[in-house]
């Protein structure tokens, strides 16, 4: 039996405060704060933008200054403020770095998902006398939504995989495993670290994939992911 089976063998690694179950909980706890916080302020945004198509683009390049920005730089940088305003280390500067990183592509899908609607469509509902409100939420959100759930999954994988740097930071999760592995010499640890890692991203790809097709109507489905994805690169 190699080193690395034996790991996941040892009853002492599924209890307690370092057992992991409660490193898996402690991940998904955060990881879905920060997707949830993410978007409640990117997409009514992206969608509000993309339906007036106005300040789309400055809006793009703000947002997207997350991504030219490392994430452990990010973290670096809240520590020092979250500790001065009394909220510590490890969870919130894990949290305010992951979010920033979730913001770009669910606030860009938004809001090419809704400037992408047929116009044909539009013009149709507001010459049934529709409201703008009205256009909005019973045309454009439904037929953008794969769009905008697509972003969501995309960042929700990004979220996960990138929320173990907050254990260079005191945070848990399975990050610990990770870096706890890697001061003590213990490679089948950090091994079992980034495995666990690999497959909750996994399975956050195909759990929010299979609530899409639950969600959606399947004519609102047929917008494909290469559709999406084409949509999302229009505004690149």
């Amino acid at each position: 039996m190699t080193p690395f089976v034996h790991w996941f063998l040892v009853g002492a690694h599924w209890h307690g405060s370092d057992g992991i179950p409660q490193r898996v909980l402690e991940h998904v706890e955060l990881s879905a704060f920060a997707v949830v916080c993410g978007a409640i302020v990117a997409v009514p945004l992206g969608v509000l933008l993309g339906h007036s198509k106005r300040g789309g683009f400055a809006a793009i390049s703000i947002v997207n200054i997350g991504r030219a920005i490392p994430s452990f730089a990010i973290i670096a940088i809240a520590l020092p403020i979250t500790i001065r305003i009394g909220l510590g280390y490890g969870f919130w500067p894990t949290w305010f770095a992951v979010v920033l990183l979730a913001l770009p592509p669910m606030f860009t899908n938004a809001f090419t998902a809704i400037r992408g609607v047929d116009g044909d469509a539009v013009d149709s509902a507001r010459g049934m006398g529709l409201t703008e409100r009205e256009v909005l939420l019973g045309v454009e959100v439904p037929l953008g939504a794969p769009v905008i759930l697509a972003a969501v999954r995309v960042a929700a994988v990004q979220v996960v995989a990138t929320a173990p740097l907050g254990a260079l930071v005191g945070w848990g999760g399975l990050g610990r495993y990770i870096i706890d592995g890697l001061a003590q010499f213990d490679m089948p640890k950090v091994f079992a670290g980034a495995l666990l890692v690999a497959l909750l991203a996994v399975l956050t790809e195909v759990g929010i994939g299979l609530a899409e097709r639950l969600l959606l109507p399947a004519g609102v489905r047929r917008l494909s992911r290469a559709e999406a994805a084409e949509l999302a690169a229009s505004t690149t």
